[in-house]
């Protein structure tokens, strides 16, 4: 089991209810063959730069840890959802 960190940005104007839904989620997936460790909700804050006209994104960090398969199912999912304008998966090495 390796530790992993997800980072994603949400577009600032979904809506709680969705964003929650969308969480939900992306935590199956990883608590299918894994456990969430913590989830830190940073809030609405302004991007580096302008992605999509967009200056605003609603941060969420997940860490988990899981098997090397996971990752991957979670990142098919996290390009899918229109709502999640980026996100970042990284192995944390111990």
């Amino acid at each position: 089991m390796n530790k992993y960190e997800l980072l994603c940005i949400f577009e600032p104007n979904t809506d709680e209810e969705k964003r929650n839904q969308l969480l939900d989620k992306f935590k199956g997936i990883v608590e299918t063959d894994g456990e969430i460790e913590n989830v830190d909700e940073w809030g609405l804050r302004k991007l580096a730069y302008e992605i999509n006209k967009v200056k605003e994104g609603y941060y969420v960090l997940i860490n988990f840890t899981t098997n090397p398969d996971v990752p991957k199912e979670l990142d098919r999912n996290l390009k899918i959802a229109d709502e999640v304008i980026r996100h970042m998966i990284i192995r944390i090495e111990e």
